[in-house]
Order: structure tokens, then C-alpha cells, then sequence
């Protein structure tokens, strides 16, 4: 999918950017599939702030995503593609020859009309889903599944690929997008293609009320802060900028590791990224 450029009849769209959503179906989204999502502003169960910027957002209706595929060697038709306000990639509605209706993500190269099929006899196209013992060295993938069957959990955002690099000692290695090379077990699935709407991350929001309506606050300096809500803050002029840089509970900030030191998946990493 392509950009679109606004005309700059109003100062907001002078720069502003998004996109051309002519190829998707103009419908609602498919009833039975969708229900209202909540809105949490970044707020956990108890009520407390756990991620800070979030709220005010528009409604929206979440897409019930068939992340686990488990309807194998039944064919299914592609019967649209569709926005999701909820992802940054778009959204297919297949219809299985049983009737049954379910959404995937879209990857790059989908088109209505289009035949799929999920499971290990599943031909090598693109938005087929097959075990990643089946899937030969050198294909791009996404939406690949860590545990076998629990569903895909990696490589779900627009323009993501993952590459398969080969089988060693039990294992798939693939490629992220993020460069980190990685084990995975052969029996787990993965779709195969890169997902769509690539151009996403080059949009221009144009104006500080669009990031309101999809739900980001803005984010202010510390520097600019009082002493209570960060250690930046406080003090005569530009008081905060000489000490080391913190976050606002007053932790180090200088890009030390986060990463825990005895995660279970560190056994799984062959290289890491960067």
C-alpha cells in the first residue's frame, strides 16, 4: 500500500501523511469477530499507571485474530481485506469451505479472492501456515509461534520478516527482523510472507491531535518537571541537565542491560542482535 499526501488547505495537513486505504473493502468488520475493547490508559488491574502517556483514545472494536491456525487441510477463501485500528498491519477475513469465518493478519502480496490452507501439506505461498520444519531455508515468514500451539506470538507488526536459516541439533534457526539469530522448535508454526502495509512507518502525523485520538499523551521533559515528579526537575534554570541521566523513579538511564541475567530463553539465542 502506498502513501497518501493531504492538500494543505489547513496548517494540521500541510505535512501530514497516511494511507491509501483504496484497496481494503469499505465494510463494517464482521460481526461475531469483534467486541468492544476496553480502554485501560495504561492503567494496570489495581489502578495504577504501569505505562505512562496513554489515554483518551477513540472507541474501538478489537478484531478476534486466528493466531493459532489450527483449521489444517480445510481450504479457505480470502474474502477481504480490512483496517484494524488496533495493529499496524491490516487484517484478511477468510471464509473456510465449512463456512466458518475467521481473521489473520494480512501479509504482503494478499489479495481478495485468494485461496489458503493451513497445515503441513499446505503449498509454500504466501498467507499459508505450516510448521517450520516444512518451510524450506531462505523463506520469509512471520507470525511464528514460540510454544507449538499456543499461537503466533513474534514478527506481527507491519513490513516484519523473519528468515529461516537453517536446521541444527533439533532446532530452526530464524533470522528477526531485529538481526538476533534464534532457535525455535521445528513443530512450531509460522505464516509464510511478510506482513503488509509496509509504508506504515513512514506516515506523518502531521499535528499533535491525531497521536491524541489513537490514545498517546504527550511526553515532557524531565528537565522541565517539578522535584516531585522527577529528579530532573526543580531548581533555577536549567538545573537538571549536568547530572547523569535517570528515569522518573530516579534509576539510571544510561543504557545499561534490562535483560534478566537467568531468562529461560537465553539458551535460545544463538546471536544476539546488533
Amino acid at each position: 500500500m502506498a502513501l497518501k499526501l493531504y492538500k494543505p488547505i489547513t496548517a494540521g495537513l500541510r505535512f501530514s501523511s497516511g494511507m491509501d486505504y483504496s484497496q481494503l473493502a469499505d465494510k463494517r468488520p464482521e460481526r461475531g469477530l469483534v467486541r468492544i475493547l476496553p480502554k485501560n490508559s495504561g492503567r494496570n488491574s489495581t489502578g495504577k499507571v504501569t505505562t505512562r502517556h496513554q489515554g483518551g483514545r477513540e472507541k474501538r472494536f478489537l478484531r478476534e485474530i486466528d493466531w493459532k491456525r489450527l483449521k489444517e487441510n480445510v481450504k479457505a477463501q480470502v474474502v477481504a481485506l480490512e483496517y484494524d485500528p488496533n495493529r499496524t498491519a491490516n487484517v484478511a477475513l477468510l471464509q473456510y469451505a465449512d463456512g466458518e469465518k475467521t481473521y489473520i493478519l494480512a501479509p504482503d502480496g494478499l489479495a481478495a479472492g485468494q485461496a489458503i490452507m493451513n497445515g503441513e501439506s499446505a503449498p509454500l505461498t504466501v498467507g499459508n501456515c505450516l510448521p517450520l520444519a516444512n518451510i524450506p531455508v531462505g523463506t520469509p515468514i512471520h507470525g511464528i509461534e514460540i510454544v507449538p500451539g499456543k499461537g503466533a506470538q513474534m514478527v506481527r507488526s507491519a513490513g516484519a520478516a523473519a528468515i529461516i536459516m537453517g536446521f541444527e541439533e533439533g532446532f530452526a534457526l530464524v533470522k528477526l527482523p531485529s538481526g538476533e539469530i534464534r532457535r525455535f522448535n521445528p513443530a512450531a508454526r509460522a505464516t509464510i510472507g511478510q506482513v503488509g502495509n509496509s509504508e506504515w512507518k513512514n506516515i506523518n502525523f502531521g499535528k499533535a491531535g491525531r497521536k491524541r485520538h489513537m490514545g498517546i499523551r504527550p511526553t515532557v521533559r524531565g528537565t522541565a518537571q517539578d522535584p516531585r515528579s522527577h529528579p530532573h526537575g526543580g531548581g533555577e534554570g536549567r538545573s537538571g541537565e549536568g547530572m547523569h541521566p535517570k528515569t522518573p523513579w530516579g534509576k539510571s538511564a544510561r543504557g545499561n542491560r534490562t535483560r534478566k541475567k537467568f531468562k529461560y530463553s537465553h539458551k535460545l539465542i544463538v546471536q544476539r542482535r546488533k
